[in-house]
């Protein structure tokens, strides 16, 4: 008779090595690294672009295909997809912009499906381990940049001698430095004990970071790896020490929202910043005045933001503001100008439902993948309100976003567990056997369980 293994020695199923690495690729295409400066350097969409995503989304359909017996776990995941993916196709029939509108539902639905591949192929700490070393590479690659190719790497105008790296703006790297950051911290939280890599990927990632001077990305930062480091304190902490953490959280927050309150002028001035966000204040009130025009519907998914000349409305915020806004600098507001409320509430609903549900199964799961999802979905709060990054159809945080999710809503993943280290070569684990390790396993407790 077959000998049965402990919970304790169980782990999610590992996806291949080739897995990872095609995902690796599409997931650098997804912040457009280097791509979108070589192939657009105008930042804007081109028929070359388009074909370039071709093979990418020829990979996506083979790795669908390859795990659907995975694929179909993930049905919760998939419905709230489809709403989303509805609501943005019916918008079409009231889009400004109809081709435009067309184009990219598809776009999203494709990267919404790679979405629910991750989520579903990805399980446990082998998301955060496969974003951890794609961004260790991008930000290898980005100091090559930097340092061989300045013109591409250090902004020679606007932001003159900040880095960007392998993007167009220095707040591109910081948000995908602050997710390889926060993936590398969820890593060193984890059980897994290989330390190194971790180690390097959050130095170079955060000092990434720096380099930007994004407050905006330096504060998700702070709170990507405050949310993992808390969670990993509070399980080694003991009771004593989680009933005061907690209390010390709640006054600080507390406090944090009475001084903004009562003194954000003073906050921003004391941090660098021009009271207005940079003129994204006066962006916000023009564009309230046209979600006030189409308050239910919006303009269409992906059409308010024409080029000068092709939208009206887009237009006259750009008269109303006297510059040429790109985008509007705060994703629930770019939800409002393209779907109205409806788009926004079913947003908002399904990030607050992702939240809780993980929070609440962030046991065994949570330890194991060192609480990366708990810290990626705050940091991605925070950047939605700075950053058009909702519901975009080819952006890295909307689909990891998506990916999370997906394993938020999938079965618990004990019922289809395997050994840690896999019979097959092709499993995606570098290193010598990581039960013999840590032969006991990653001890299943509850997230504040008292040692």
């Amino acid at each position: 008779m077959r000998e049965s293994r402990p919970v304790e020695a169980l782990t999610d199923p590992a996806p291949t090595w080739w897995e990872a690495a095609i995902c690796a690729v599409i997931i650098a295409m997804l912040t457009g690294a280097l791509i979108g400066p070589v192939f657009a350097p105008t930042q804007e969409e081109t028929p070359v672009l388009r074909l370039v995503w071709l093979p990418a989304y020829a990979a996506i359909a083979g790795l669908i295909a390859f795990r659907i017996d995975r694929m179909w776990r993930a049905w919760p995941a998939a419905i709230a997809l489809v709403l989303l993916l509805g609501l943005t196709f019916a918008s079409r029939y009231w889009s400004i912009d109809f081709e435009t509108t067309s184009r990219r539902v598809i776009a999203l639905a494709i990267s919404g499906m790679f979405a629910l591949y991750l989520g579903a192929a990805f399980r446990g700490p082998y998301l955060p381990r496969l974003l951890m070393h794609t961004a260790l590479a991008m930000a290898v690659g980005s100091i090559v940049m930097v340092f061989a190719f300045p013109e591409i790497g250090v902004h020679q105008f606007e932001n003159a001698g900040l880095w960007r790296g392998l993007w167009y703006e220095k707040n591109q790297m910081g948000a995908v430095m602050v997710i390889g950051a926060t993936a590398a911290a969820a890593c060193l939280a984890s059980p897994d004990p290989r330390r190194l890599t971790p180690a390097i990927a959050l130095a170079l990632s955060s000092g990434l970071v720096l380099a930007t001077q994004s407050k905006t990305s330096l504060l998700c930062l702070m709170i990507g790896l405050g949310m993992v480091g808390g969670f990993w304190a509070l399980r080694r902490g003991g009771a004593a020490f989680t009933v005061v953490a907690i209390w010390a959280a709640v006054v600080v927050a507390g406090a944090g929202i009475w001084i903004w309150e009562s003194h954000s002028v003073a906050v921003l001035e004391a941090l660098g910043k021009d009271p207005s966000l940079t003129g994204r204040t006066d962006i916000w009130e023009a564009l309230m005045r046209r979600v006030a025009e189409r308050p239910w519907t919006g303009y269409g998914y992906g059409a308010f933001w024409g080029r000068e000349g092709e939208s009206v409305p887009a237009d006259w915020v750009r008269k109303e503001t006297g510059w040429t806004v790109p985008s509007a600098h705060n994703g629930w507001i770019d939800l409002l100008v393209q779907l109205g409320w409806p788009g926004a509430i079913l947003t908002g609903v399904l990030m607050a439902t992702t939240f809780l549900v993980t929070l609440f199964r962030s046991g065994g799961a949570g330890v194991r993948e060192g609480w990366w999802a708990l810290g990626f979905l705050a940091a991605f709060f925070v950047l939605s309100l700075s950053e058009s990054i909702l519901l975009t159809h080819q952006s890295l945080p909307w689909v990891l976003f998506l990916a999370v999710m997906t394993r938020a809503f999938l079965p618990s993943s004990t019922a289809e567990a395997v050994p840690l280290a896999p019979r097959s070569r092709g499993a995606y684990q570098t290193g010598p056997r990581i039960a013999a390790q840590y032969p006991n396993g990653p001890v299943r407790r509850p997230p504040f369980a008292v040692r």
